[in-house]
């Protein structure tokens, strides 16, 4: 990270003040919005008003232009509000991340949330930048120690991927991000935490992320009570702060829980500005939405860095057809589901590694690495097809020798499957190895001592 320039950020907050705003007043309210008149000839879409309520302060984002007048959307209901009550025109803030922001909690502006002082960065950003030149982006890079026994072998996560994490509540989702967060390679994590649950941030930040995990992370958090304008922008906001530290050069993890909440508060916002909820009940522009937000992660071009981002969504009852799941499958590096099943029976991380897909496959691993993922897979998928057989006492041993093979290997293979420990990509394929020559299985060529490839980090 670049040494910070004493008192840049003091002086660029001091050299944004504006002495002069236009002010206009409230000519309408209705169905959670307040019309303005006196501004639509100065204000632009995403622009923040600030209505005097009785004298209080109720802040909010433009979204229509209606000819003299304009569409607020206030950041809380607009209780208190009344006609030709005063509208203050403000310019769209975006955000100025500092490398001063590594190790503290924020909101969706910048502000502290942990209650010590926290100065800006000298230049700002905007919230909704473009992605890197589609033909000048590099391709993914190394892969990456997660610390997990199964994400380090059969479901990879390289430099630069993009990964959704698809699970329903109370599966060990929050436990996975936290675990990622604290092992995972990476110079720099930034965490959303997008209309979470407002006593689970200090639960997050004190026994999940805990202190070391704390020291290389910024942590954004829009809790569930904020309004749907301040929700979106939490995702925004990350995404920025993991670009100003990918511009130095630096590999930086983006976790985003979750993009369901994200889609549902532009939701809101896009209703109430009159777009129709056509897709089961989302917005046509939810689509564009997701995808502008995700192709702004993954690989940099020329000196910048990576963004490795992992998007969990909310899946009620596992229904991977629905509109949040469909689009970000379709759109991202690979997609890893917790399963609820696997979590009742209480195998963490709950993974269902033939419903997930990591997308750096075979390319991130060797040849021998590959053969013996897919011996793995293979057996696991024996023994899932013909696990009802089994369990119902149906099946004769004998009657076929892989059903034989996959039924002694299943107890090892459930409790690699559990190894959540700290532990190198290495010793994950070696403790893989181990489990198939301990169960005789029909051998595959021997994994080099050396792993002789560039993208296999140890």
């Amino acid at each position: 990270m670049t040494k910070p320039i004493p008192f840049a950020g003091l002086t660029a907050q001091i050299t944004e003040l504006n002495p002069v705003r236009s002010i206009g007043r409230v000519s309408r309210v209705e169905g959670g919005v307040v019309h303005v008149s006196g501004l639509a000839g100065k204000a632009r879409i995403g622009d923040l008003v600030v209505v005097y309520r009785q004298g209080e302060p109720l802040s909010g984002e433009v979204l229509q232009l209606d000819g003299d007048r304009l569409v607020l959307l206030p950041d809380q209901a607009p209780d208190g509000v009344a006609l030709n009550d005063r509208a203050a025109l403000l310019e769209a803030r975006g955000i100025a991340p500092s490398d001063g922001w590594v190790g503290r909690v924020i909101d969706p502006f910048g502000n502290p949330l942990d209650g010590k002082p926290l100065l800006r960065g000298p230049d700002a950003r905007g919230l909704r930048n473009p992605p890197p030149e589609p033909a000048r982006r590099r391709a993914m890079g190394e892969r990456l120690n997660t610390g997990m026994a199964v994400l380090n072998t059969l479901l990879p996560i390289v430099k630069g991927q993009r990964v959704g994490l698809f699970a329903g509540s109370g599966v060990g989702k929050s436990s996975l991000l936290g675990h990622l967060a604290q092992n995972m390679t990476a110079d720099v994590v930034v965490i959303a935490l997008i209309g979470e649950r407002g006593r689970e941030l200090r639960h997050f930040i004190e026994e999940v992320l805990g202190a070391d995990g704390l020291k290389r992370a910024v942590v954004i958090c829009a809790t569930s009570d904020q309004s749907p304008l301040i929700r979106r922008r939490c995702a925004w906001a990350a995404m920025s702060v993991a670009e100003h530290f990918r511009d130095q050069g630096l590999s930086v993890l983006l976790l985003a829980d979750s993009i369901t909440r994200f889609a549902e508060a532009h939701r809101e916002v896009a209703v109430a500005s009159g777009e129709a909820p056509v897709l089961r009940g989302y917005p046509p522009s939810t689509a564009h939405l997701i995808m502008s937000l995700c192709e702004r992660a993954g690989p940099g071009e020329g000196a910048q860095g990576d963004i490795t981002g992992i998007f969990s969504v909310l899946v009620a009852g596992s229904d991977m057809e629905e509109p949040i799941a469909d689009i970000l499958r379709g759109v991202l590096d690979g997609h890893v589901i917790l399963d609820r099943t696997i979590a009742e029976r209480g195998r963490y991380p709950a993974i269902d590694v033939l419903r997930s897909v990591s997308r750096s496959l075979p390319g991130a691993a060797t040849e021998a690495e590959n053969n013996l993922i897919t011996t793995t897979r293979r057996y696991l998928s024996i023994y899932d097809q013909n696990a009802m057989m089994i369990r119902a006492g149906l099946y004769s041993q004998g009657s076929d020798s892989d059903i034989d093979l996959a039924i002694q290997l299943w107890p090892d293979l459930d409790g690699y499957l559990a190894k959540a420990e700290k532990q190198s990509v290495a010793n994950s394929f070696t403790q893989l190895e181990l489990v198939m020559r301990r169960n005789q299985v029909p051998t595959r060529p021997n994994l080099p001592a050396s792993r002789g490839r560039p993208n296999s980090a140890a």
